[in-house]
């Protein structure tokens, strides 16, 4: 359990998170992803990273038992803070980062996968920001990064997801595979960026970062703001306390503060 890193052939590193049951990170675990993908961004000898995940899912978000349990506004900011430190380290890794996304991709997923290189999912995938029913909000810089700006606003507000069929369809996703099929599929796309030299490859990610038309670590800094507000205002915790109840009866706390639902329960 927790996040490790691998490296399965010559100049690819994958770094593989494993937090059950639904990979919601607790402050630590985001941390952990940082550091884990700036050292094999770091290392001379990796030319790619593949980032994925063991269970059911890529990734349901913040552990918000973690949040609830803390006594005032450590455990927030510490998650605001280790969220903000993954997605930067996935958009700063000095090689390109290859997403392999199985299961529901979430929230911090989105982040994770919004600053990533490219996309390789599994046929299962869906993906969202469920935000606004779970009292949060946060990593709208990312998913505009994988669908155009109207369809992220429509997606937003209704907290609906998408499948990777469908964001295949946008073009941000490379290749979508059977679940069985998606390592396989991710090392491959992971192959043949390894094959480029290791030098050139780190001067086109400086490169390609640097012609991006928005500075995606200030703007989701900045959303970070009105998520800090919305918990200091209780809004976050009524929203929390009644989407649940309606949603889930009896179902008590979430595991993840950015969860999976299904369709049905989005449309309840």
């Amino acid at each position: 359990m927790g996040v490790s890193t691998s490296v399965p052939e010559d100049g690819i590193a994958v770094v593989t998170v494993d937090f059950p049951p639904v990979n919601a990170l607790p402050v630590q675990g985001w941390y952990d992803v940082a550091g884990a993908v700036r050292r094999a961004g770091a290392d001379p000898a990796v030319r790619c990273v593949v980032l994925a995940a063991e269970g059911r899912g890529f990734n349901a978000g913040v552990d918000i038992k973690e949040i609830q349990r803390a006594e005032g506004h450590a455990a927030l900011v510490g998650a605001n803070r280790g969220c903000y430190a993954a997605f930067a380290a996935v958009y700063d890794c000095e090689v390109p980062v290859v997403a392999a996304v199985h299961g529901f991709c979430l929230g911090g997923g989105i982040g994770l996968v919004g600053n990533a290189d490219a996309i390789v999912a599994a046929d299962d995938a869906t993906f969202g920001l469920p935000e606004l029913d779970r009292g949060a909000l946060g990593a709208a810089t990312h998913l505009a990064r994988l669908v155009p700006q109207h369809l992220m606003r429509t997606l937003y507000y209704t907290s609906r997801t998408v499948t990777a069929a469908e964001l295949h369809a946008h073009g941000s996703v490379w290749r979508v595979v059977p679940r069985a099929e998606l390592r396989a599929s991710a090392l491959g796309l992971a192959r043949e960026i390894a094959a480029k030299d290791g030098t050139l490859i780190r001067l086109a990610k400086a490169a390609i970062n640097g012609i991006d038309p928005v500075d995606v670590r200030r703007s989701y800094r900045f959303e970070q703001g009105f998520t800090f507000e919305a918990n200091l205002s209780g809004v976050a915790d009524r929203v929390r306390g009644t989407t649940f109840a309606a949603v889930v009866p009896g179902a008590g706390a979430p595991d993840a503060l950015d969860g999976p639902t299904t369709d049905k329960e989005q449309q309840t």
